[in-house]
């Protein structure tokens, strides 16, 4: 049997060797420049030690940014959920051409993040202001990516909008494999809908909820394409991420070395959040 499974073992030796060269080296290759004070141009550096990750937490721009990104992360993630829980609810029921409508809602997750960007860009800049005008609207009649309070919003709704269309899909997943059986019983017992809900549907498609929470929150930390498109941080730093920040400072500002410490606390972050939410949302499905 061992020598069976050799010939397959061999043939992972590809995919490991690609994954070391692009993935897990250039991360050691920033691990180990976070500890010196290299600009990122030329051959000239000596070792700092920890003096990356002391200056950034005294660094107002880092905590701005990551204020932003946890705050857009948390209300982006609750609403996506949300929101695309309630849609696949709505699909999942017997409707007329509800294939045509779930191809509709999954259209904007094949659309790229860039494009979307630019294109609400120019609406949020051109076409909402112009339809606000006109129907009397105030709130309507101003760009809200040019306000420091409310730029945040502009970028977050476009967010839900794209976000929701692949947690539609795995939650309509996830409703498929419920057993048809048991809304028959509850029914014969007189059970409503909401009861159905919380009884029924949410506890068996508890593990899609699990799923849907840890790579909406990971994708809604990780926001960088969205940012550059619609705002570019701005405006001044109000809508500036982590991952933005990060670039920005690292090949544009000359911080690669001090960018690559922060990138090392961003990736601790995400994997700390992602480890929280596993733990706890899982403890959940064990005790529904």
């Amino acid at each position: 049997m061992k020598n069976r499974l050799t010939p397959f073992y061999w043939m992972t030796l590809p995919a490991v060797a690609l994954f070391f060269v692009f993935m897990t080296l250039p991360a050691l290759q920033g691990l180990y420049y976070s500890f010196t004070n290299w600009n990122g141009f030329g051959d000239q550096y000596d070792m700092v030690g920890f003096k990356n990750y002391i200056n950034l937490f005294a660094d107002e721009n880092v905590w701005n940014a990551y204020g932003f990104t946890i705050k857009y992360a948390i209300v982006a993630t609750i609403f996506i959920n949300i929101i695309s829980l309630l849609i696949a609810l709505g699909l999942n029921a017997k409707i007329k051409y509800r294939n045509f409508f779930r191809a509709i809602y999954f259209l904007p997750n094949i659309l790229s993040i860039l494009i979307v960007g630019y294109i609400f860009n120019y609406l949020f800049s051109n076409v909402f202001p112009i339809w606000g005008e006109n129907l009397g609207l105030t709130a309507l009649s101003t760009n809200i990516l040019g306000s420091q309070d409310l730029a945040w919003v502009g970028v977050v709704s476009v967010a839900i909008w794209q976000g929701i269309a692949f947690n539609t899909i795995l939650y309509l997943a996830g409703l498929q494999t419920i057993p048809t059986d048991l809304y028959e019983a509850s029914n014969l017992d007189g059970a409503g809908k909401w009861r159905e809900f919380w009884s029924i549907t949410f506890p068996l498609i508890a593990p899609f909820f699990t799923i849907n929470m840890v790579l909406a929150m990971k994708n809604s930390l990780m926001v960088f394409d969205l940012i550059v498109a619609m705002t570019n941080g701005g405006p001044g730093r109000a809508t500036q991420s982590i991952a933005h920040l990060i670039y920005t400072g690292g090949f544009e500002g000359g911080e690669f070395a001090y960018q690559s410490a922060n990138a090392i606390i961003y990736f601790i972050l995400i994997a700390i959040i992602s480890i929280i939410q596993l733990r706890f949302l899982q403890r959940r499905e064990s005790d529904m």
